[in-house]
């Protein structure tokens, strides 16, 4: 198991450029199964969880053509039908929280999926509902069996109208995979509609499909008979730049991030001006300037801030553990809710270990007293899952002293080459095998 050795309390300073989205990489890698034709994506981050879903499709007998680190080609022309049937596929898919995006595409294009209860982060219950009852009203039958397998097949897929019980992303998307290839005319109220969603529809609005009202929590399929290969390139990481939001905030001397695709980033930004993080956007780069100490804002009655998590174009979850750890050296208190998972705000325990003042109300709120840049101490800490993981690894940074932190694959799965890129920033962080 590799580990980090965090040398911190240094300052850090210049420019840097987030990888591609992972979860959109996830989303439009899947999409390539929806056709027998070449599909290039390009902007691919380099991480474990895409690293693990390509091999995946290449098990499956998609050719996969590796033009550069990343940019890719798939054709799903000789995919194998028996192997989508066997247990080391279903055992391939219980270790990646991804594979459940296969599901959509091999529903439409074959009538049939087996897959195996996904795995990922352990930040609590993250149930499958909203797919299946999509894939139920579209005509298609699922069974529970044992060793948590889901079977799902339609000898024929029809559209219709659904209200989801949920604006889940990963579950709009694996309906609107299926819906693209179904018969009529499928409505989707209550979508989900954040940036990786719209630029799945577009990628497949490029190949063929034909769906109105992207953008917008209703969407509209029109099904089609087949579809085409294209080319997509992928949007900046949006929760890559709130990370680095986040560092900058904590240990910077002035850091730029490049090319962050400033329209897609909602209210991510102003997320972290409530905690008093200046954050000046220059073009489509933000820089974030050195800050000796920053105050969180009230709400205009004065009552405590609260930042909590919502469907786009509300406040991503994903980036609560970054804007956690910035709260810790804020001058103010801060609620934050965390609503979707119950077990994301595990994680403050460690921080707690290194100083800071926080109150872990329920499993699913903490109220942060910032110490107005008190320092931190460097302890000994492992990740959890990929956001706790980086906002630790955050706190490491702004600690004066050593620490190390165990279980970085968690982080390798969702940021790419870390310790070299901010080591470029002046960082100092080793990697031990």
């Amino acid at each position: 198991m590799s580990s980090f050795v965090i040398d911190g309390g240094k300052l850090l300073s210049g420019t840097i450029t987030p990888q591609g989205a992972k979860n959109e990489a996830l989303e439009v890698i899947c999409a390539s199964l929806l056709t027998d034709e070449e599909v290039r994506i390009s902007n691919v981050p380099d991480i474990l969880d895409v690293q693990h879903l390509i091999q995946l499709l290449r098990d499956m007998g998609v050719a996969v053509e590796r033009h550069s680190r990343h940019d890719y080609t798939f054709c799903s022309r000789g995919i194998n039908p028996d192997y989508l049937e066997s247990r080391e596929f279903v055992r391939e898919c219980s270790a990646l929280r991804g594979s459940v995006m296969l599901i959509g595409p091999l529903l439409g294009r074959f009538g049939k999926a087996v897959v195996a209860k996904p795995g990922g982060d352990k930040i609590g219950r993250r149930r499958l509902d909203t797919h299946f009852l999509g894939f139920s009203k579209l005509g298609a039958r699922f069974a529970y069996k044992q060793d948590e397998l889901f079977t799902i097949s339609a000898e024929h897929l029809k559209g219709c109208y659904m209200l989801l019980d949920e604006a889940s992303v990963t579950g709009t998307a694996n309906i609107i995979m299926a819906a693209v290839l179904a018969e009529g005319t499928t409505t989707i109220y209550n979508a989900a509609c954040e940036p990786y969603v719209q630029q799945l529809c577009r990628m497949l609005c490029a190949m063929g499909a034909r769906i109105e009202g992207i953008g917008s929590n209703l969407l509209k399929i029109e099904g089609v008979d087949s579809l085409h290969g294209t080319s997509h390139r992928l949007l900046p990481d949006m929760i890559e730049i709130g990370s680095f939001v986040g560092l900058a905030a904590m240990a910077g001397d002035g850091i730029t991030i490049k090319d962050v695709s400033l329209p897609d980033l909602g209210i991510i930004p102003e997320a972290f001006r409530r905690l008093g993080v200046t954050v000046t956007e220059r073009g489509d780069d933000l820089y974030i300037p050195r800050h000796e100490h920053f105050a969180v804002e009230s709400f205009i009655d004065g009552t405590i801030m609260t930042l909590s998590d919502a469907p786009w174009p509300g406040l991503t979850p994903d980036l609560l553990s970054i804007l956690t750890v910035v709260a810790t050296q804020a001058k103010g208190s801060v609620l934050i809710h965390q609503k979707m998972f119950e077990s994301r705000l595990f994680f403050v325990d460690k921080l707690i270990d290194m100083g800071a003042q926080i109150i872990l109300c329920d499993p699913h709120r903490a109220v942060v007293v910032g110490s107005d840049r008190g320092k931190l101490r460097p302890g000994r800490m492992t990740s959890p899952d990929i956001r706790a993981g980086i906002a630790l690894l955050i706190a490491a940074l702004a600690a004066e002293g050593t620490s190390t932190m165990a279980n970085i694959s968690q982080i390798d799965r969702g940021y790419e080459d870390i310790e070299r890129r901010l080591n470029s920033l002046g960082a100092h962080i080793i990697r031990q095998e």
